[in-house]
């Protein structure tokens, strides 16, 4: 038996039958289950039987592109980087069964750690802590891009080869696949990522939406595991560095609602800073970001625009989601500008 008060998008009767069923053998009791985030990206739950707690995750509800929300590759690259210098919550059963719960899913340990996600948060801390925190979190994805992909196992994770270009087309098909409305500007950052784009430089294992609260920080202010890893794959480890600097940029954008990035932190590390740190850990060349930077900009528009979307249909779990599509445009324009 399970707890009937099951949050949306999770069957716990069938849940608690189909582990039953293969064996699973790390819950003893009914299950109950509360959502950890949910709508913007893929569901994450709270999973217990009141002694023992794992976390699921799931696709979200609705609207899902192909190619996004893929569990068994987030499964992957988390079970490959286990015992690596990147911090992982280790993994246990995976499930692409669509019938048990309505999507595919995976369960890993819940790892203890706050994800810092606004200033608000980090300001009690002092400077000296914010500093440290940014510091660890930079560190984190200096380290993700200096592990060698065969030597976990993920040498076929991706196809390097013309990663950035596949980048542009990718993020276009997601934008038309979600669009509801007119946005010329999307179309002039694609024409102009399209003429600058730069040849491909060496791969690594990219996170592909790397930033502090997809990070668990312990109380000693380390990096305990990295999140949310749905959109990793081999590629250019710059586009990393680069979505990081547009989601510090985040609060001086003039997005049409409210932004509190942790970037605004007294002590945070500042653009330059963090390319600093970044290239001093043993990072790659950040010479000349303005391509990926375009990228970055033009990949979160993308997103917001499909989350909108999703939004629209009312598919969307929790709350904060009635503006988020006003900022897709002036996310749209700073890439244009970056490039021009």
């Amino acid at each position: 038996m399970t707890d009937t008060a099951a949050p949306a998008g999770l069957d716990l009767d069938k849940l608690a039958a189909h582990l039953s069923t293969v064996g699973f053998g790390q819950f003893d009791g009914p299950l109950s289950a509360r959502l950890i985030s949910g709508g913007r990206s893929n569901l994450t739950y709270e999973l217990t039987d009141g002694s023992h707690r794992l976390v699921l995750r799931r696709p979200p509800l609705g609207h899902v592109l192909a190619t996004a929300h893929d569990m068994a590759r987030e499964h992957r690259v988390l079970t490959a980087l286990a015992g690596t210098a990147v911090p992982v919550p280790r993994t246990h059963h995976l499930c692409e069964d669509h019938d048990v719960i309505g999507a595919p899913f995976y369960l890993m340990d819940l790892v203890d750690g706050t994800p810092y996600r606004t200033v608000e948060q980090l300001l009690p801390l002092g400077p000296e802590r914010a500093r440290s925190i940014s510091e660890r979190m930079i560190d984190t994805l200096a380290a993700l891009h200096a592990v060698d992909p065969d030597a976990v196992g993920l040498g076929d994770f991706g196809r390097p080869e013309g990663f950035l270009g596949r980048q542009v087309r990718r993020w276009t098909t997601q934008l038309e696949n979600s669009r509801s409305r007119d946005l010329p500007e999307a179309d002039e950052l694609h024409r102009l990522l399209v003429a600058r784009l730069p040849r491909d430089g060496a791969a690594g294992i990219v996170h592909g939406d790397f930033r502090l609260d997809n990070l668990l920080v312990d109380d000693h202010d380390e990096v305990a595991a990295v999140l949310d890893w749905e959109m990793a794959t081999l590629g250019d480890p710059l586009t990393d560095v680069a979505l990081l600097l547009v989601y510090q940029r985040l609060a001086r954008l003039d997005a049409g609602f409210p932004v509190s990035t942790v970037s605004q932190a007294p002590g945070f590390l500042s653009d330059d800073e963090l390319l600093a740190r970044y290239d001093a850990a043993g990072g790659r060349d950040v010479s000349d970001m303005a391509f990926h930077l375009a990228l970055a900009y033009y990949k979160l528009a993308v997103i917001l625009e499909g989350i909108y979307f999703r939004y629209r249909q009312g598919k969307t779990v929790g709350e904060g989601f009635d503006k988020i599509g006003d900022g897709v445009t002036p996310l749209l324009r700073e890439g244009i500008a970056v490039l021009r």
